[in-house]
């Protein structure tokens, strides 16, 4: 059975919080961000986002934590928009989008994000920086989520829709997920 949830995911920089948040005061959704709770867990710890990465290949339960909160998400919620690395597993009921984006242009834009606004628990002072930091917590990620859960992170082959960040601007990601939402909601279960 369909669940009217929408889950968006990606590597870091592609844009799943904006076009998340996007979709989801579109629709009148809740938005929930895994990402914001892991930074929070990552401050709480005194740790940047890299070294929380780094602490979950050796503490599953930093992981385990994230992911009962999104079992039950997807469990007791509808009407949500759900920005997390792998929501799409644990809710696969729900309406599931891959964000795709080269490395390089993903750590430019985060970089300029660091230097508009900040983000809890992640600095650099460079593109470059941000760039190698960004490889290694995607390499920690695809490694831990391959060995806990059997999950590979590049496999778009399980998502709904797959969207090129880099060729449509945020506006435009947005109106193609929502309108391929709306038809997925329409058509009929199989």
């Amino acid at each position: 059975m369909k669940k009217r949830i929408l889950t968006i995911t990606g590597f870091p920089g592609s844009g799943k919080s904006s076009t998340a948040q996007g979709v989801a005061r579109a629709l009148g959704y809740e938005y929930f961000s895994a990402g914001d709770l892991f930074r929070k867990m990552a401050a709480a710890r005194g740790l940047s986002v890299e070294e929380i990465n780094f602490a979950a290949e050796r503490q599953e339960e930093i992981d385990r934590e994230v992911d009962r909160l999104l079992v039950e998400l997807g469990k007791e919620k509808s009407d949500m928009v759900v920005d997390s690395r792998i929501a799409f597993h644990w809710i696969p009921d729900s309406f599931k989008v891959f964000l795709d984006l080269d490395p390089e242009t993903a750590a430019e834009r985060t970089f300029a994000h660091i230097q508009k606004e900040g983000r809890m628990s992640q600095a650099g002072s460079s593109v470059r920086e941000v760039y190698e930091k960004t490889l290694k917590r995607k390499e920690s990620e695809i490694k831990r989520y391959r060995n806990l859960y059997g999950i590979e992170l590049g496999d778009k082959t399980r998502f709904d829709l797959v969207v090129d960040t880099k060729a449509n601007d945020l506006e435009r990601v947005i109106g193609m997920v929502l309108a391929a939402y709306k038809s997925w909601l329409d058509a009929p279960e199989q």
